[in-house]
């Protein structure tokens, strides 16, 4: 197989060629890390490498797992993989490898994934960009002076410049979905409860964040979810059970859709042209696939959720500094976290329990509302951003101010906060460049467990309008 074929193949494909022995797994892992190394240094998405021992790994790879021999990369945060650190993009946290894996990943070896190091990431995964002190910021591959969002940015970027077929990626208020959406992506945000996150966390960030992945095709994030969503009985709870395989199951069209369509976001605002463009186009796409398509969406109280979602943000900020304080004897301050981070521990700590409650208890309201929205329609479509990715420094890292921090990003971000607070999945689509050519996703919302639903249409969509071959040129 000449290696110029390397990114024309999903992941699903790649690991098929090396079952058919017409590549080995240690091929593909030197095609991989030689992209690496000339990619990365424009991109800033690798910031652990793990090379030596994913090379050890390719050579005596037996797997005949669906992804044998397929290399990947690891988020730098919850995908603890023996031999590397997971720092969360703190200083704060110090580089001590890991002694053992993740469940996640541990499915993810025994699938015949090889992962290659850790990927870049804003500290704490607290922004929908990846710009942190301790790494630098990740850069958007089909445009360098853009983000590639975060909080997953570093993953989207690597996946989106051909490096790797897919990356582990994880979702506390769109951190899946918004890097697939400046990256040209395929990325699925789960049920909660949906993938494990044992054995080390169980219910991270108040129960708002959950781990995946990115990947390019939809067949491959159908096989990852497939590896992934086996129940672990130790966890806090479940989501509703999976009706067979995703993999199979995409190779069934949808039934016909009842979908509803949001043009502005939850006080009315119009959103960029652009993203505009991409909601209508989509629309349309639905219906001429035999679906029907309504203007609609659910009655939430915008400002009532996104305190409520802070609060939460805040006090589970606070934990994990805590946390780490008690383990490392490091005192919080400037010397080892950035002014953002900084003012979140300080408002998280002076949050009493019952406003913690509060904030849960209002998340529940929230999720009953859309569960009643769910009795009319089928699944939700709305843009995944309200602007085309934004310039790199857009968001002051170093503002202790949670208020004016926050500011440039309040608007750009309009919907997917939302499925975390309410458990449900969601998946970002790549359907859209602009005139800059940069990404411009939307996203499809599925009352809980719907995976399958989601899926579905994603591949119905994929077939009709295929983005696979869009390549960023870096």
């Amino acid at each position: 197989m000449p290696f110029a074929e390397y990114d024309k193949h999903d992941a699903l494909g790649l690991g098929a060629l090396v079952k058919q022995r017409m590549v080995s797994a240690s091929e593909l892992v030197d095609e991989a890390l030689a992209r690496a190394e000339r990619i990365n240094p424009k991109i800033n998405a690798i910031i652990f490498k793990a090379f030596d021992a994913a090379r050890a790994v390719a050579k005596k790879n037996t797997s005949d797992g669906p992804f044998s021999g397929v290399p990947m990369l690891l988020k730098d945060m919850r995908a603890g993989a023996v031999g590397m650190p997971t720092r969360n993009g703190s200083r704060m946290m110090p580089p001590i490898p890991a002694d053992h894996d993740a469940t996640l990943v541990t499915r993810y070896r025994t699938a015949g994934l090889i992962p290659l190091g850790k990927t870049n990431v804003p500290e704490f995964g607290i922004l929908p960009v990846s710009e942190s002190k301790l790494y630098g910021p990740a850069r958007n591959p089909w445009n360098l002076d853009h983000t590639p969002g975060g909080s997953s940015g570093g993953s989207a970027a690597a996946v989106a410049a051909g490096i790797v077929p897919l990356a582990h990626a994880t979702d506390g208020g769109g951190s899946i979905r918004i890097p697939a959406s400046c990256c040209g992506l395929v990325g699925l945000k789960v049920s909660r409860g949906r993938i494990t996150q044992g054995p080390d966390n169980a219910d991270s960030t108040a129960g708002l964040s959950v781990d995946n992945c990115v990947t390019r095709s939809v067949r491959d994030c159908a096989a990852m979810l497939d590896l992934s969503s086996t129940p672990d009985f130790s966890d806090p709870y479940f989501a509703p059970p999976q009706q067979g395989s995703y993999l199979e199951g995409i190779k069934t069209p949808p039934t016909k859709l009842k979908i509803a369509v949001s043009t502005s976001n939850y006080r009315g605002a119009p959103f960029h042209p652009d993203v505009a463009d991409a909601v209508q186009k989509a629309a349309k796409l639905c219906e001429q696939l035999g679906h029907t398509v309504e203007e609609a969406k659910p009655a939430v109280n915008s400002e009532e959720m996104t305190t409520a979602f802070m609060v939460l943000w805040a006090t589970a900020s606070a934990f994990g500094i805590e946390t780490l304080t008690q383990l490392t004897g490091q005192k919080p301050s400037l010397d080892n976290l950035e002014g953002l981070t900084l003012g979140l521990y300080e408002r998280g700590k002076s949050i009493p329990a019952t406003k913690q409650i509060w904030a849960q208890q209002a998340m529940y309201r929230v999720a009953r509302l859309m569960g009643k929205f769910h009795e009319h329609y089928d699944l939700w479509l709305t843009p995944t951003l309200a602007q085309p990715p934004l310039k790199i420094g857009t968001v002051d890292i170093d503002e202790q101010n949670i208020e004016k921090a926050f500011a440039p990003i309040i608007d750009y971000v309009p919907f997917t906060a939302t499925q975390n607070a309410t458990g449900q999945p969601a998946i970002n689509l790549p359907l859209h460049w602009n005139n800059q050519n940069l990404p411009i996703g939307v996203q499809f919302v599925a009352r809980n467990g719907g995976e399958m639903t989601l899926l579905q249409l994603a591949a119905q969509i994929e077939q009709a309008q295929p983005w696979f071959d869009k390549r960023p040129q870096i």
